[in-house]
């Protein structure tokens, strides 16, 4: 499955701060339930960090007065593309402990934010169907 077919889903979790937002403002918009990531924009709307709870928890233990969103996004983006495969997604999100991943489209603008629990409800679901279509076709009934 590709995760543009999540839509729905990956758009309903995204969150975008501009990359002159106040910590204030970024903590406001990582509050809302169900968002764990806030991608930062530059002036013409292309990602160019992401902030999460993190961050902001770990700057809360460094108590720098100071601190920007700029300071404290990530600039390296591991970002998926509507066009991928869920699984090979979910196996990324995996293998560098993300919770959460930002779907960009051209020229980098975000579309979407995929959640690792969003993903393997889908996958799960994905294969409970599979079980079920073999059950069926070994048990004689054909495919539904």
């Amino acid at each position: 499955m590709l995760i543009e077919r999540l839509y729905t889903m990956t758009s309903a979790r995204l969150m975008v701060i501009d990359i002159d937002a106040t910590l204030q403002t970024a903590a406001l918009s990582l509050s809302n339930p169900g968002i764990g990531l806030a991608v930062v924009s530059g002036e013409n709307g292309k990602a160019t960090g992401v902030l999460s709870k993190s961050d902001l928890i770990r700057h809360l233990t460094d108590r720098e007065p100071n601190t920007s969103v700029v300071t404290l996004m990530s600039r390296n983006i591991v970002s998926c593309d509507p066009n991928d495969e869920l699984l090979a997604v979910w196996k990324t999100m995996v293998a560098q402990r993300l919770q959460n991943m930002p779907v960009l489209g051209a020229d980098s603008k975000p579309l979407g934010v995929l959640d690792i629990r969003d993903a393997m409800k889908v996958l799960f679901e994905q294969e409970e169907l599979q079980e079920h279509m073999l059950a069926d076709y070994i048990g004689g009934m054909g495919y539904r």
